[in-house]
């Protein structure tokens, strides 16, 4: 981890269908999102390990919503926020998707999309915020798997910044 946090190890626990964000990547991410992230609310949806929300947290994000199904998850999280004494950090244990549907989003600057691969899970986070209000300066972080060539991004939206490494491609949208 870097930022605040910079040289704390956190363990996870070992979850089927839970990959924490390699730090290789993490690393290009918050260089890409450094004159945002500070002050920014964040949602880490498909928290997982929460790994990209304790980032944004170390790095100056004000606020992150950690939404994840998986209660040994949760309880992971919520034990690294009490750990690094962060107040910033609320988290869910509910389906990405309810959480979507129920919640204000325009209170959002940035949303982690890193939900687990080979589900079509990320085309209907996609649909859900195509119909939600957003704010007009919201970036969006994707993680896909390196070989899915054909990813339909959202209407009105582009690629920013792109990259990949080992089984993950990953890229930063904003709105056009």
């Amino acid at each position: 981890m870097a930022g605040e946090w910079r040289g704390r190890i956190l363990t996870f626990p070992d979850r089927s269908g839970i990959r924490p964000t390699p730090d290789r990547v993490r690393e290009t991410l918050f260089n890409w999102l450094q004159p945002t992230i500070v002050g920014a609310h964040c949602l880490d949806l498909f928290a997982g390990s929460g790994a990209l929300g304790l980032e944004a947290l170390s790095r100056g994000a004000a606020q992150v919503d950690f939404v994840e199904r998986d209660r040994i998850s949760t309880t992971a999280i919520t034990n690294h926020l009490q750990l690094l004494n962060s107040a910033g950090g609320d988290v869910y244990t509910q389906d990405a998707f309810r959480f979507l549907q129920g919640s204000e989003l325009t209170r959002y600057d940035l949303i982690f999309l890193d939900p687990p691969f080979g589900q079509g899970l990320l085309e209907r986070a996609f649909l859900l915020l195509k119909q939600s209000k957003i704010s007009p300066q919201l970036q969006l972080y994707v993680e896909i798997e390196h070989e899915l060539d054909d990813l339909q991004m959202p209407e009105g939206w582009e690629v920013a910044r792109s990259g990949g490494a080992g089984q993950v491609r990953y890229m930063l949208l904003r709105q056009i």
